[in-house]
């Protein structure tokens, strides 16, 4: 299998990565147990960062598309073919336009959306505050 990347296009390289090693695994091409090339290889081999690479490997690893067995390396996880078919951001899109038609029906502004979507964004591994009480609610 031959990874390439294309500099000129609107995908970020770490997303052309992914979607190169999900689409190998899904035609047979990376098989469950398969190595694939160490960080700094590949990263050397495409000319690129290695933090880009070892991006890709880390959302690869979250989805269950590889596993890294420390200083093994890292290898085409037993459930990869099953896994390449789920689309993350596609998933996550669906969430967040069923979510902005439920706050817009109730009455929420996309303004007010935005302010309280970059609020919850920037308290990212806060626990949850409940400054607003309503009546009946405690």
């Amino acid at each position: 299998m031959e990874i390439e990347v294309d500099f000129n296009i609107t995908e970020p390289v770490f997303a052309q990565l992914i979607r190169q090693i999900k689409d190998a695994v899904s035609a047979a091409l990376l098989r469950p147990g398969d190595p694939l090339p160490p960080i700094r290889q590949l990263a050397a081999d495409l000319e690129l960062n290695t933090k880009t690479v070892a991006k890709a490997y880390r959302l690869l690893e979250r989805d269950s598309v590889v596993q890294t067995q420390g200083y093994r390396g890292t290898f085409i996880h037993p459930d990869a073919e099953a896994n390449s078919a789920i689309d993350l951001n596609v998933w996550l899109g669906d969430q967040l336009r069923d979510k902005l038609a439920e706050l817009r029906t109730s009455g929420a502004t996309d303004s007010e959306i935005r302010v309280a979507f970059n609020n919850a964004m920037n308290e990212r591994g806060l626990p949850r505050k409940s400054g607003v009480r309503r009546e009946g609610h405690q």
